[in-house]
């Protein structure tokens, strides 16, 4: 199992480095009981498909970056 190298967190004014296709672990799980999250597009926001049930949702940088706990690379 691959960790994200360090602490996800940034310093202020820097990005994360996330890519299409990373999976996220984030803070509070979907109602469906799936913590992981795959990444679908990146940039002012994202696009994220529920690894549980398929849901897709459209969250903004900054809310992500908060609720982060680990980056796992790319399947």
């Amino acid at each position: 199992m691959a960790l994200y190298a360090g602490n996800p967190k940034t310093k202020r004014g820097m990005k994360m480095e996330i890519n299409i296709g990373d999976i996220l672990k984030l803070k509070k799980q979907h109602p469906c009981g799936s913590r992981e999250w795959e990444v679908l597009r990146v940039g002012a926001d994202f696009r994220l498909k529920c690894r549980g049930c398929g849901h897709q949702i459209m969250i903004a940088r900054r809310l992500l970056e908060k609720n982060i706990r680990e980056i796992l690379p790319e399947e």
